[in-house]
């Protein structure tokens, strides 16, 4: 069956480069003849049918904006049979042919559920967590690597001038690949992450006397937030080593912002190959990257395999770190 009218629709938490996927979906499809559709605030805008026809010019501009021109939402209702079900037909009133979805895990398991009920699905990995496994880059994500860098940069000027220990809390609840990067980038005494367990004795008070021996009079220890203890750690940092120490938790700064060169490459790139797939007849597909090339693979696929951590590198950014 020929595919006639497209929406996209942006699902979850935001994440800078969005808004160039959505320009990359609306621009591809009118060059192929095919009527592009915006969808309001996630899922929910499907079941209400919150949808309106996008232009070249509803799209112009916006590349460089992170958020979502679309607005985002959590879709509860889509957990239940009942909402797919509702989903599905709103879908088929509205004569879609094919559904492109930019958002994390849990937008992929939806918009799977959505492909059994026979329409087709493509979705695009937009998380600043970078966690969709199968694929080596998500759009968001080198934005916010790059957005908590600078604002910790920024932090170690103060903790130098007055030889603090700043304790930054980084974005992840279950992922550690945000803490990682960032750690790596800024030089960071410690890194905690929740994929690998660590000692407080050896792993963070040993460090930074190892490092005050060298000559170094002011440290940086990075946190994921799904660990939970930036407040703790502070305190017994400046209990055990008698360094004023501080903790800042950066929060949903590295969400907002413009998009990186390399988001906004990635999410067009992203976007008309989403486009393509659905030109061709093709669904149920999980737009990805591996070895810098931009592929495919079945939505069950990416779902059901397990992220792996890059455990190579957080044993690299130990060695280097102290």
């Amino acid at each position: 069956m020929k595919c006639k009218t497209v929406a996209v629709l942006t699902s979850g938490g935001d994440a800078p480069g969005m808004n160039a996927a959505i320009r990359a979906v609306v621009r591809s499809s009118i060059s192929k003849g095919i009527r592009p559709l915006g969808v309001m605030r996630g899922y929910s805008g499907i079941v209400s049918r919150d949808v309106f026809e996008m232009s070249i010019q509803t799209v112009s501009d916006i590349i460089e904006r992170g958020g979502t021109i679309l607005y985002t939402a959590r879709s509860p209702e889509l957990l239940t049979e009942e909402g797919i079900l509702k989903a599905a037909k709103a879908c088929r009133d509205m004569k879609i042919d094919g559904v492109i979805v930019i958002g994390g895990d849990g937008s992929a398991k939806a918009a799977h559920k959505l492909s059994e009920k026979g329409i087709r699905c493509v979705c695009l990995p937009g998380t600043i967590d970078n966690d969709i496994a199968c694929s080596e880059n998500s759009i968001g994500f080198d934005t916010a690597v790059n957005t908590a860098m600078f604002m910790i940069d920024k932090i170690r000027d103060t903790a130098q001038s007055h030889d603090r220990c700043s304790v930054v809390e980084v974005m992840g609840r279950k992922c550690g690949n945000i803490a990682l990067h960032v750690g790596i980038a800024v030089g960071a005494t410690s890194i905690l992450i929740p994929e690998c367990d660590f000692d407080f004795e050896k792993d963070i008070i040993e460090r930074i006397f190892f490092s005050q021996k060298m000559g170094k009079k002011h440290f940086i220890i990075i946190v994921a937030e799904g660990l939970k203890i930036a407040s703790k750690i502070t305190s017994e940092i400046t209990k055990r080593t008698k360094i004023e120490s501080r903790a800042t938790i950066l929060g949903h700064v590295q969400r907002g912002g413009p998009p990186t060169a390399f988001d906004r490459i990635i999410a067009s790139e992203m976007g008309c190959y989403a486009v393509e797939l659905l030109f061709s007849g093709i669904g149920n597909k999980v737009i990805i990257t591996k070895n810098n090339k931009i592929s495919s693979v079945d939505i069950s696929t990416a779902i059901n395999s397990k992220e792996e951590f890059n455990l190579g590198l957080y044993k690299k950014a130990l060695e280097i770190s102290m």
